[in-house]
C-alpha cells in the first residue's frame, strides 16, 4: 500500500514539474527561436543608438542614415541571394563573381556588339540565372556538395570574366552618353534631405518580397523544409531537386540585379569590382541570424545584418578610428551570432 502511495506520489512530482513555469533564459531562447531577426534587429539599434550618443548629429543626419543604405546596397542585394542558398543548408562562392560577370555582360553586349541596352540588361540577368542554374544541378541531381560545386564556380566565373572582358573598363561619361538605362539604380530621389538611390529602393523591395514568399507561399516553405531536413522533406511530399534548383537560379538572377545595381553605384563596367562580395555577404548573412546549418533565419534578418555592417563603417569612420576596428568588430560579430545561433538552436533539441 505505501509502495503505491509514493509512486503516485512521485507521479504527481513528475506532473508538477512539467507545469512549473519557465525560467527568463527559456523564454529569451524560444522567443529568439521563432523571430530570428530579433538579435541582428537589437544589435542594429544599440549600434545607432551608441554612435549616436558619441557623434550626435553629425551621425543621426538624414544624409548620413541614407548614406549607410547606400553603402550597403550591393552587398545587401547579394546577400539576400545569399539567404536563400543558406537556409538550404548550403552555400554560395560564386555569388561576387556572378554579379560582376553579369554586368559585364551588360556592358560588353551594349558598347561590343551594338545592342540596345536593354537587350543587353535582359542579355546579363539571363546570364546569372543560368550560372546558378550550373550550380543548382551540380546540386541537386548530381549531388556534389554546395561547398565545392561553387568554389568551382567561383573560379570559372571569374576566369570567364576576365576573359571575356579583356579586362577592359567601361567609363562612366561613356555610358551616360550611350545607354544611360545601365545607370538606372544608380538615379536618386532628394527627400528632405535623404538621398535615396533606386538601388535602395529595389534592395528594400526585395527583401520585403522574399520574406513573404518564404513565409506564405508553399514554396518558402519547402525553402525551409530542404534546410531542416531533406530527407524528411521528401518523404513528405516535396520535391527537393527542384526547389533547390529553383534557389539557385534566384540566387542566380539576384546576383545578375546585383550588378546592374553595382553598374549605377560607381557608375562604369569594371571587371574587377566587387570581388569581396561572396564573403561580405556571407558575413551578412550570418550577422543577420540565419543558420549555416538551414532551415532556419528570416530574410529582413539578413538586411539588418547588412545595416550593422554599414552602421560601424561609418560610425567609426566619423568617429576617425582606425578601419581595422571595423574588422575587429565585425569579426567578433561574427563569431558572437555563430555562439547565439547554436544557443539557440538547442530550443529544438
Amino acid at each position: 500500500m505505501s509502495d503505491s502511495y509514493e509512486s503516485a506520489a512521485n507521479s504527481n512530482e513528475t506532473v508538477a514539474s512539467f507545469g512549473q513555469p519557465r525560467s527568463f533564459a527559456h523564454k529569451v531562447q524560444h522567443a529568439l527561436h521563432v523571430t530570428p531577426s530579433l538579435v541582428p534587429l537589437m544589435v542594429l539599434m544599440a549600434a545607432i543608438l551608441g554612435f549616436a550618443i558619441v557623434l550626435g548629429d553629425k551621425f543621426l543626419s538624414p544624409f548620413a542614415m541614407t548614406l549607410i543604405l547606400q553603402q550597403v546596397q550591393i552587398v545587401g542585394i547579394v546577400a539576400l541571394a545569399q539567404s536563400l542558398v543558406i537556409l538550404t543548408a548550403g552555400i554560395d562562392l560564386s555569388v561576387g563573381a556572378v554579379m560582376v560577370l553579369s554586368s559585364v555582360v551588360m556592358g560588353q553586349f551594349t558598347f561590343r556588339y551594338g545592342l540596345p541596352p536593354e537587350v543587353a540588361i535582359i542579355c546579363g540577368l539571363i546570364c546569372g540565372a543560368l550560372c546558378g542554374l550550373i550550380s543548382g544541378v551540380l546540386v541537386a541531381i548530381i549531388k556534389l556538395p554546395p561547398f565545392i560545386v561553387t568554389l568551382g564556380m567561383w573560379q570559372v566565373v571569374l576566369a570567364t570574366n576576365f576573359l571575356y572582358s579583356k579586362n577592359e573598363t567601361i567609363r562612366s561619361q561613356d555610358i551616360e552618353a550611350n545607354a544611360a538605362i545601365l545607370q538606372f539604380f544608380g538615379s536618386r530621389i532628394e527627400i528632405g534631405g535623404a538621398i535615396f538611390t533606386y538601388g535602395v529602393i529595389f534592395m528594400i523591395l526585395l527583401a520585403f518580397l522574399l520574406a513573404y514568399a518564404l513565409r506564405y507561399t508553399a514554396w518558402g516553405r519547402h525553402v525551409y523544409a530542404v534546410g531542416d531536413d531533406p530527407e524528411a522533406a521528401e518523404l513528405s511530399g516535396v520535391n527537393v531537386r527542384r526547389t533547390l534548383i529553383s534557389v539557385y537560379v534566384l540566387s542566380g538572377l539576384i546576383c545578375a540585379f546585383a550588378g546592374w545595381t553595382l553598374i549605377g553605384r560607381i557608375g562604369s563596367v569594371s571587371p574587377t569590382s566587387g570581388q569581396l562580395s561572396n564573403i561580405e555577404s556571407i558575413t551578412a548573412v550570418v550577422i543577420g541570424g540565419i543558420s549555416l546549418f538551414g532551415g532556419r533565419g528570416s530574410i529582413l534578418g539578413t538586411l539588418f545584418g547588412a545595416l550593422i555592417v554599414g552602421v560601424f563603417t561609418l560610425g567609426l569612420r566619423l568617429a576617425g578610428a582606425d578601419p581595422q576596428w571595423t574588422n575587429l568588430l565585425i569579426g567578433m560579430l561574427i563569431i558572437a551570432a555563430v555562439a547565439v545561433d547554436q544557443w539557440i538552436r538547442k530550443v529544438s533539441a
